[in-house]
This record gives structure tokens, sequence and C-alpha cells, in this order.
């Protein structure tokens, strides 16, 4: 489980995401699964973004948040008054494009493949935001993820949460 706003997500992905990929999912020794928690409403906003494109994109985009996640949150707080009232929106249909616009967020998607028009689309699809918050909820609630990055292992919770914690525990399970 793993926040697109979570700096420590960041961190893992820089030290880990390459390695993890690379080396043992490429290989089949690790399925891996990326679950998002979801935080507010940008997060939120982020976590539909990086399903706008095609499945096969959707680790690649949400490396990418987090490879320049620091630049992300600048620009969220030299915007903030706009944030705050891109969240504030009621209507759901506009509300997740306003955030995406006053964060910086549909340029930086688009100079990722995911053009404007598709983001407003996708933005915009009824069900699609309470789908995305409900399934984190209630996952996090049911397997007592509090934070993360939060690592399962075989079904159990690990309390690593750094790579150095858990290629050994990988190692340990038989990856190699």
């Amino acid at each position: 489980y793993a926040s697109l706003t979570c700096p420590h997500c960041a961190d893992f992905s820089e030290k880990a995401g390459a390695k993890l990929r690379d080396q043992y999912v490429a290989s089949g020794v690790v399925s891996y699964e990326l679950r998002n928690q979801v935080h507010d409403g940008l997060d939120l906003t982020m976590a539909m973004l990086v399903r706008c494109g095609t499945p096969e994109n959707y680790f690649a985009l949400s490396e990418q948040v987090w490879g320049n996640l620091t630049t992300i949150i600048q620009g969220v707080q030299t915007n903030g008054a706009k944030v705050d009232a891109a969240m504030k929106q009621s209507d759901q249909a506009s509300r997740y494009k306003a955030i995406a616009d006053a964060a910086g967020l549909t340029e930086f998607f688009a100079a990722r493949g995911i053009s404007r028009d598709q983001a407003a689309t996708c933005l915009a699809k009824p069900g699609f935001a309470e789908g995305i918050a409900e399934r984190s909820n209630k996952q996090s609630q049911e397997l007592g993820v509090d934070g993360t990055p939060t690592f399962f292992l075989n079904g159990r919770k690990l309390e690593e949460q750094t790579w150095e914690g858990l290629e050994p525990a990988l190692q340990a399970a038989g990856a190699r």
C-alpha cells in the first residue's frame, strides 16, 4: 500500500523501484501489486490520473509522480488557495479536474502521455473517484494499513517500510 503524496513512498520508489521491478518482478520470482491508500483530494486526484492511461502505464506513472513529488508539492503550495478552492467544489464532475489544473497535474501528466482531454474525461467519469476511495478505505481498514508504505508478503503484513528491510524479507521467502 502506498500513497502518491507520501514522501516515504517516494523514497522507497527511488531506492527500490528499478531493482524490485527489474530483478525480482521481471524474473518472475516476485509478484508485486501496488494499491493506493488515499489520504486527501490531491492524493485521490493523482490516484485517478495514474489510472487514466493503459494498465501497463500505472506503475510507470506512479514512479514518475514519486520521482517528482517534491516539485509537485511545491506547485501545490505555490497555488495553495486555488487548490483549496478546487477541493471545496461540490460538483464532482469538475472538482478533480480543477484540482489537477490548480496543482499543475494536468500539465505533468500531459508530458507523460495523458492528454488534457483524456485527463478531463477520466477525472469526470461517474463513480471513478468513489470507487478508488472506497476500495482504499475498505482494504486499509480490513488489513490494518495505517500508514504508507505498507507491505504484505504471502498474506502477512510486514513491519519493514524500507527497501533495506524488505529485500531481506523477500529473500528469506525464497526470492533470489
